[in-house]
């Protein structure tokens, strides 16, 4: 799915009143303007059942955890800078359904990497990876540590399907952002028998053909090219040092355990250290 074959439809993001949501928010509300999209806040509050003497049922009505749950919209509603169109919505309900169902209709989904807000509920966090590996578009994993605006786009490419998903998409974000791109070739010899030189080669060569085209469509991206014998995820992450963003596919070309997401994708998630785009092709079923 490219964010240019997704115009009108809103950016997505996970709320729940905690500083990292409102991190999480901030770079939501960034993406927007830079592509002039709406912006649609979500909350998910969860029923909080407790068994003891006497109790058997929800302690609180639905009604009640709605209002809680407007309350949070409405204070990360007013925190977005002028000049965006905002909508909201505050749900009861399991926080990674929710945002599985409005990432139906969603360009992009953006949420924090961890976080426990004001519900006291857990909207962020183990829900990144739940989303990360289920949602429809593609899904923006925001870190809380502060992001360098003049860094590069960084992206892995290993000539799968869904590297040239992410490859086009980078590219794109790079151009919007008027930063560098790198891009990230990594191999191993491992059950591999021909030479290293020869593999470096092939490596290099493979990345220049994925990279073929792209400088006619974006001749003001700046690339530098990574070719590197390292396991895929630790060569991204080497190189995302100093970085704004990390583009990855959901799954790579040498398959996965799990069906929705990647080991190369995974790795990255859990060692990102600016926001991470996951991004699968647009007719992938997500589970």
């Amino acid at each position: 799915m490219f964010f240019p074959d997704t115009q009108g439809r809103v950016v997505v993001v996970g709320v729940d009143g905690s500083s990292q949501a409102r991190i999480a928010l901030r770079w939501a509300a960034e993406f927007a303007a830079h592509h002039r999209a709406p912006l649609h806040l979500v909350t998910a509050v969860e029923i909080p059942v407790d068994y003891g003497p006497g109790l058997s049922g929800p302690l609180f009505d639905g009604e009640t955890l709605c209002a809680q749950g407007e309350t949070v919209v409405a204070e990360a509603a007013r925190q977005v800078p002028d000049g965006l169109i905002v909508s909201t919505a505050a749900e009861v309900g399991d926080a990674r359904a929710v945002l599985r169902r409005h990432s139906e209709s969603a360009r992009l989904l953006v949420v924090g990497s961890r976080g426990l807000g004001a519900l006291r509920r857990t909207l962020l966090g183990s829900v990144s990876t739940a989303v990360a590996r289920h949602a429809v578009c593609p899904v923006a994993v925001v870190p809380e540590p502060p992001v360098p605006s003049a860094g590069a786009v960084v992206v892995g490419v290993d000539g799968s399907g869904d590297s040239a998903c992410a490859l086009t998409l980078a590219f794109d974000e790079a151009s919007r952002r008027g930063v560098r791109l790198i891009a990230v070739r990594a191999w191993s010899e491992f059950f591999r028998y021909e030479a290293r030189e020869t593999m470096q080669a092939e490596a290099e060569a493979e990345l220049s053909a994925s990279l073929a085209g792209y400088r006619e469509k974006f001749p003001d991206v700046l690339v530098e090219r990574i070719v590197v014998e390292d396991r895929p995820a630790r060569a991204i992450l080497t190189a995302a040092a100093g970085a704004q963003l990390i583009v990855v596919g959901s799954r790579g070309r040498g398959g996965a355990v799990d069906p929705a997401i990647g080991s190369v994708a995974q790795a990255v998630l859990h060692g990102a250290p600016c926001p991470l785009l996951i991004v699968r092709p647009e007719s992938e079923p997500h589970g």
